[in-house]
């Protein structure tokens, strides 16, 4: 069974950093890319930066968290991480992870993934 958990989510002050973690159960974890998402209140679910699979690994992010987030990816944790530095309010939001099979991230802004988490809550404030 797919299983997807995220961590590391928590209260921030702006300026802060937090590193989300993203493990996986289920699935040959370098099969498939990995990418973030987020859900502000009141707003609907965006792609933030996915991570490729196999090999290649092509890293994406949108220009809102581009120079402030970094994905990374452990294959033999079966993990994928959100390392997010210089938080502002406005990323406050529920991050989700997810996966897609055998992609380098091209479409998943567009497609979404095939699997999710359940997410975890990021809150910046002061």
């Amino acid at each position: 069974q797919l299983q997807f958990v995220e961590s590391g989510g928590g209260l921030v002050q702006p300026g802060g950093s937090l590193r989300l973690s993203c493990t996986a159960s289920g699935l040959v974890f370098a099969d498939y890319a990995m990418g973030w998402f987020r859900q502000a209140p009141g707003k609907e679910r965006e792609g933030i930066s996915c991570i490729g699979s196999h090999s290649e690994q092509r890293r994406d992010y949108v220009e809102s968290v581009k120079g402030r987030f970094t994905i990374s990816r452990d294959n033999a944790k079966n993990t994928v991480y959100l390392e997010m530095s210089d938080l502002k309010p406005e990323d406050t939001a529920v991050y989700f992870c997810g996966a897609q099979y055998y992609s380098q991230c091209r479409g998943y802004l567009h497609y979404g993934m095939d699997y999710w988490g359940k997410g975890t809550l990021v809150n910046v404030s002061s």
